[in-house]
């Protein structure tokens, strides 16, 4: 039987139709009832508002792999049914990847092992010679890979970043690379990509924006911004398996150096080495992560399968409901660079004035069974920008902060915990 039959048979969720939204519960999330021992022995129910840094797993995606498990074997050039199966169920998370995201039909959908790896493998895929123009406000991710570089400083208001990264590209010849977030790790605010891949294209450039930060939360459609290529992680996709995706033009790509050098990246190896010229085998060199494609396209179909509305709808109640909160406690700043009216996914960085974020973060821990992250979120120029030359008003002088991220499985107990626990600790 050839690969095309079995891909024939799978679930028709494989096809690259736009998502239609239906009226689905809203999936739910394993260790929703996880217990966690706190202060004096008890045990209460985990309370995780930590989803910007890893999500949970959603019940789909784990229900995805376990069915996925007993066929599994080698993909692409293996002629039994086993490998034919996982071949025909590696290429369906391909097609579904590119339907999630909006996708040209001929863009490429490379699988890596998360956002950060994407991003270093358009790296060494870029022509030579070319600029790429970051912000400072990027996770390192998307601050770091770049031969050559030209750093904008944080801007003031959304406009602001437009003009900056068009004055920045009419002063650079030869090929250019934008660089954006489309969500920020640090305060959740929503960036202007379509006027920025506007900008880009009026100079000559291409844009790649980290949608790690938003893909969880809302509907992304690269062919209608106009996005050359975009990059984001399945752990926080509610599918942490550890795969990524780089969705994007090919032929960068597919000129690049291989990313990786090894099986299934060549066509022959002889004296000369052919290499394969489709950019998707040519970066996926060696046996991939299959079951993390197959994860992170279980979680896109749930996700789209659910609706987004219903989706931003709940998130939108329960970021309100927990920023609120922390506004009406004395002494807890929230951070933001373009003010609390801009629109922003489920992620809220703040500090305790008298209290270190490390000190912040174990409090909630040991004593209430939170779990928020604290540091500088793989973000340090844009943390110490937020934070200027204060520390959160403590004598600890590592500039950071507190972040607490919602998601599928937050639920209103979780977010009136938090405002709660640092009600009693900024009083202490």
């Amino acid at each position: 039987m050839s690969t095309l039959t079995i891909f024939s048979s799978l679930p028709a969720q494989a096809t690259d139709a736009p998502a239609v939204e239906r009226a689905r519960p809203i999936p739910a999330v394993l260790g929703a009832d996880l217990e966690v021992p706190v202060k004096g022995g008890k045990l209460v129910t985990y309370a995780n508002l930590d989803y910007a840094a890893s999500a949970p797993c959603l019940e789909p995606v784990s229900a995805a792999v376990t069915a996925a498990l007993p066929a599994y074997s080698s993909v692409h050039r293996g002629a039994g049914y086993a490998s034919q199966l996982t071949t025909a169920r590696y290429e369906q998370a391909r097609h579904t990847v590119r339907a999630f995201v909006g996708a040209r039909p001929d863009d490429a959908v490379i699988f890596t092992r998360n956002t950060t790896d994407a991003t270093n493998l358009l790296a060494r895929c870029l022509p030579e010679g070319t600029t790429a123009v970051v912000f400072d406000t990027e996770h390192h991710a998307s601050l770091l890979p770049w031969t050559r570089s030209v750093r904008l400083a944080p801007p003031a208001f959304p406009g602001a970043a437009v003009r900056a990264a068009d004055e920045a590209l009419a002063g650079i010849d030869g090929p250019k690379l934008l660089v954006v977030t489309a969500a920020s790790n640090v305060t959740g605010e929503l960036w202007p990509i379509a006027a920025l891949a506007h900008i880009a294209h009026r100079h000559g450039a291409r844009i790649l924006v980290d949608a790690a930060q938003l893909v969880p939360h809302r509907r992304l459609n690269l062919t209608a911004l106009d996005l050359d290529y975009v990059a984001f992680s399945g752990h926080k996709l509610y599918a942490p398996f550890g795969a990524g995706v780089l969705v994007g033009r090919r032929d960068w790509l597919s000129s690049g150096e291989p990313y990786l050098k090894g099986g299934g990246a060549v066509r022959s190896v002889d004296e000369d080495i052919e290499w394969h010229e489709d950019a998707e085998p040519r970066h996926e060199a060696g046996t991939p992560n299959v079951l993390g494609a197959i994860a992170v396209a279980a979680a896109c179909d749930a996700l789209s399968a659910t609706g987004w509305t219903a989706l931003v709808r709940e998130e939108e109640r329960l970021i309100a409901r927990l920023r609120s909160g922390l506004a009406a406690i004395e002494g807890v700043r929230e951070l933001s660079l373009w003010g609390a009216d801009q629109p922003r996914v489920g992620i809220v960085s703040f500090v305790v004035d008298g209290h270190s974020a490390r000190e912040v973060a174990e409090v909630l821990s040991g004593e209430y069974g939170i779990g928020v992250r604290d540091g500088k979120f793989c973000a340090h120029p844009f943390v110490r920008h937020l934070l200027g030359t204060a520390d959160g008003g403590c004598e600890d002088d590592t500039a950071s902060a507190v972040r607490a991220s919602i998601g599928i499985g937050t639920t209103e107990e979780h977010v009136d915990r938090l405002v709660d626990a640092l009600r009693d600790l900024a009083a202490r």
